[in-house]
């Protein structure tokens, strides 16, 4: 009898000690799982900060390359010069380079002109075989200019532009008048006075000439060549070479006709320049100088 209650005791205390090593194990699982769960985020923001980093990383790396890249391409890059496309009735189309970086303010001002249509219906109002055909003049008989209005501006005014060539104290100009180069006309007032040469450089405003032969040496320096022609110097050289009213070497006793002025005036019947996506902006203009008046303060003092 002592000896089951004995058992029954010891039983009692393993069983005792099982429960208890269950509930220590219960609570270091416990245990365990909450520090898990402590730990869990932890991991969870170093793995974030890590991917922040190697996308900040990558896009650092981007953007170095991108710069590179950049400089690279500008480096290499070359500027298509504008392409003037001139259509002439009965004649056929005529197509000029121009040249922005021997005359921009010329190049630019021919641009809007040409762009904004102001050459559509316009004539080559004189011709010379072996020298030049000279065109863009809306008085057609080469006294006119363009208007602010015609470069897009809100004035009905009259315009010139700088004379871009040497003699006029500018010298990246250095294009010569060769066979079919393009230049700005100007008016030359060194006749009335030699202190009005300047005033003759700075009178360009719309009117241009295109030279037929290299033998035109004689105003290089003097004159803005900004462009040349590059398709159908041929459609040129008939017009040169068109009949006049009068010539130098003609004698003609009826003083209403006009000198190298074709008796049927080729017309322009439009220019159109594409400038390849490049914006050459609007030309710095000048007050016209008014002969008249000069001449006026001159003879009469007002």
């Amino acid at each position: 009898m002592k000896k089951e209650k004995n058992d029954k005791k010891e039983e009692k205390k393993v069983n005792e000690k099982i429960k208890k090593e269950e509930k220590i194990e219960k609570t270091e699982k416990k245990e365990k799982k909450e520090k898990v769960k402590t730990s869990n985020p932890e991991q969870k923001y170093g793995k974030i900060k890590f991917a922040v980093t190697v996308l900040a990383i990558i896009l650092v790396l981007g953007a170095i390359a991108y710069v590179v890249n950049t400089i690279i391409e500008k480096q290499n890059f070359t500027a298509q010069n504008p392409i003037a496309t001139m259509e002439i009735e009965n004649y056929g189309t005529v197509k000029i380079e121009l040249y922005p970086d021997y005359a921009p303010e010329t190049v630019s001002n021919f641009i809007k002109l040409a762009n904004n249509g102001f050459y559509d219906g316009l004539t080559f109002h004189r011709t010379i075989p072996n020298f030049m055909i000279q065109g863009g003049d809306p008085n057609g008989d080469g006294t006119g200019n363009a208007t602010l209005k015609d470069l897009g501006l809100d004035s009905d005014e009259d315009y010139t532009i700088k004379g871009e060539f040497i003699a006029n104290g500018y010298n990246d100009n250095t294009l010569k008048h060769e066979r079919g180069v393009i230049s700005m006309a100007r008016g030359d007032y060194s006749s009335y006075s030699s202190t009005l040469a300047t005033e003759g450089y700075n009178s360009g405003s719309c009117q241009f000439f295109i030279t037929t032969t290299d033998q035109s040496s004689n105003l290089d320096g003097l004159y803005a060549g900004f462009g040349k022609v590059i398709e159908g110097m041929e459609i040129i050289d008939n017009i040169s070479n068109v009949e006049v009213e009068t010539r130098d070497t003609q004698t003609d006793t009826d003083s209403t006709l006009t000198q190298d002025k074709p008796i049927d005036p080729p017309v322009i019947t439009s220019i159109r320049v594409d400038t390849f996506g490049i914006d050459y902006g609007t030309p710095e203009t000048r007050e016209p100088f008014d002969l008249n008046s000069w001449y006026m303060s001159q003879m009469y003092g007002y």
